[in-house]
């Protein structure tokens, strides 16, 4: 065989498996943003993607950044970094699923998005929701709530703990969202039980504050926050078919439980109190 023959055949052997490549995955990052200077590209640009995307016959997933991140390039990076190093690990599993179970290889494939949407915003800190769906073919998918708090100054996540002072005795705090859940649940179903801190007999009962995610509420004050939203999931505080619950706790019944190196930025009151679930 001649050499310029020779190379045809390599050409074409390594056009075809990147072709494959690309399509066993799609990472895919949305239309550059109107450039502020010039054409200039910002460090949250250059850092990652906002979006992330990989789609197999064993899993779909995908992962989908706001553009509040894009002023906070640390924050970009370590999200997308994170995310798509989960989505990766689930696909993975997906596939040992299914190669493990031959007989259900016609199903379809599992699935798994995470979205992060912003939420409240202050001088210092910077807030995101993260909302998560995962189906891997049970009765019904699996949702799940996270938030992220970025002290912007600092480029680090703060803690739950962190933003209130140590040692605080959150019980106040506890008992505030216990009784904004009731009414929550009430809301909905006037026939509710009223559940509590401990376990009622049909094994429901209230997060405590301190091991439930929260965002920052929007304030009446601009630049600060105005309470907190606690993030409740499907099945947590009652029936599957119940929902989940998004509840601004106001500042004023937190606020002597404050860290000083936080407390400053809540002022004001949240547009709503309660579960805002429904308000988009």
């Amino acid at each position: 065989m001649s050499l310029p023959s020779r190379a045809l055949i390599v050409t074409a052997a390594v056009a075809l498996t990147l072709a494959a490549c690309d399509r066993r995955e799609r990472e895919t990052a949305p239309e550059a943003a109107a450039p502020a200077d010039q054409g200039q590209v910002t460090p949250a640009d250059g850092a990652a993607p906002m979006t992330y995307e990989s789609e197999n016959r064993f899993a779909e997933v995908s992962l989908n950044l706001p553009d509040a991140v894009r002023a906070q390039p640390d924050l970009h990076a370590r999200l997308y970094a994170e995310g798509v190093r989960e989505l990766r690990t689930f696909t993975e599993g997906a596939q040992a699923d299914r190669t493990e179970y031959e007989g259900d290889m016609d199903l379809p494939p599992y699935a798994k998005d995470i979205t992060f949407v912003a939420a409240g915003e202050t001088g210092k800190l910077i807030s995101l929701q993260r909302n998560s769906y995962e189906n891997t073919g049970g009765a019904h998918p699996n949702p799940a709530y996270g938030a992220v708090i970025w002290d912007k100054a600092l480029k680090q996540f703060v803690q739950p703990a962190q933003l209130f002072r140590r040692g605080a005795d959150l019980s106040s705090l506890d008992n505030a969202l216990c009784e904004a859940i009731n009414a929550a649940r009430r809301e909905r179903n006037p026939d509710a039980e009223t559940i509590g801190l401990n376990p009622t007999r049909s094994g429901w009962s209230c997060p405590r504050a301190g091991s439930t995610p929260f965002v920052l509420a929007a304030s009446s004050t601009p630049g600060k926050a105005g309470g907190l939203i606690f993030l409740i999931g499907p099945y947590q505080v009652g029936p599957y078919a119940e929902g989940g619950y998004e509840i601004a706790v106001p500042q004023s019944a937190f606020r002597s439980l404050l860290a000083p190196a936080y407390a400053d930025e809540f002022a004001g009151q949240p547009p709503r109190t309660g579960d805002i679930t429904d308000l988009g």
